[in-house]
């Protein structure tokens, strides 16, 4: 597979990495570049995420066989509107973004105007983490990634981005923009919403100064993806709100339920609850780890 030129629109962990390993690949001798940041372009260059990186719009752009937008969900539209003078027609632009109904519900038009084909994905992958720096080739291998075709997405547009994300190592799935938001507003959204509110309630300035020494492995562990962009959480949640506010009231329900059978000391009731979860987490890691290799070489989805 040869991409042409492909451009990077804001080059962070996933925009890094996704240059990094269509260069390693040899899919493409032209990657391209844009940042807002002047400190941005000379970090990119030094780090060879791309062979260009630039600062101006229609550089990046005009030309450009794909465009790939990595930016922040919240500034998507924007940027679209942007970079939609400088896009050639036939060109195909995706994205890396958590959430996709809203994104392809406004961004599927705007390419659409000037002839060209959006789709959306969604590399399951990534780090608390950000940045450029932390990039690196193999980000995406054994990593799911969710496209999400419309009834307006061509066929070969579909097969072309599904061999991009094959060709850098992911295992793809399509899926529906809003069969896909709630599926990852239980299993990616909403685990960040728990790790972040347990990291603010336990190491509250309200607490005693020994809690913060007390908090072990198993804080460090639960508590690890509360450590990513706050800009970027804000975005998704949002974004994805009415999925996420549904099964976060679920899951509040489970809570309280734990706490009723904790309150009644009912023993076998809570047992239960720790042993169905040990059985179901056992079985979903032995799974993984059958089609991916050990956890340690694995990355995190967001």
């Amino acid at each position: 597979m040869h991409l042409g030129k492909i451009t990077l629109v804001g080059v962070g962990l996933l925009g890094g990495s996704l240059g990094l390993a269509v260069q390693r690949r040899g899919l493409t001798g032209e990657v391209f570049g844009w940042v807002r940041r002047a400190a941005s372009v000379d970090e990119c260059l030094k780090l060879g995420v791309a062979g260009t990186v630039t600062r101006n719009v229609a550089t990046a752009v005009e030309g450009a066989d794909w465009i790939i937008l990595c930016s922040p969900i919240g500034r998507m539209r924007s940027l679209m509107t942007d970079l939609l003078p400088f896009v050639k027609p036939d060109a195909i632009i995706t994205d890396v973004g958590s959430v996709k109904a809203s994104v392809v519900d406004e961004l599927e038009p705007l390419a659409t105007s000037v002839g060209a084909h959006f789709i959306g994905s969604h590399p399951m992958t990534g780090s608390e983490k950000s940045g450029v720096a932390a990039a690196r080739a193999d980000l995406f291998e054994g990593a799911v990634c969710v496209i999400t075709p419309t009834a307006r997405t061509p066929r070969l547009v579909v097969e072309r981005v599904t061999q991009l994300w094959t060709a850098v190592g992911s295992q793809v799935v399509s899926l529906s923009p809003d069969r896909h938001d709630d599926l990852v507003g239980r299993s990616s959204h909403l685990p960040h919403v728990a790790a972040a509110g347990l990291a603010n309630y336990i190491l509250s300035p309200v607490h005693p100064a020994e809690q913060a020494r007390l908090c072990a492995g198993g804080f460090r562990d639960t508590t690890r993806i509360a450590a990513g962009s706050p800009e970027m959480w804000r975005d998704i949640a949002l974004a994805n709100r009415r999925h996420l506010s549904r099964v976060l009231g679920v899951y509040l329900e489970d809570l309280a339920e734990f706490r009723r059978a904790l309150d009644e000391g009912d023993a076998a009731w809570v047992e239960e609850f720790f042993a169905n979860a040990k059985t179901r987490r056992d079985a979903w890691a032995q799974n993984q780890e059958s089609r991916e290799g050990p956890s340690e070489h694995r990355r995190d989805a967001v």
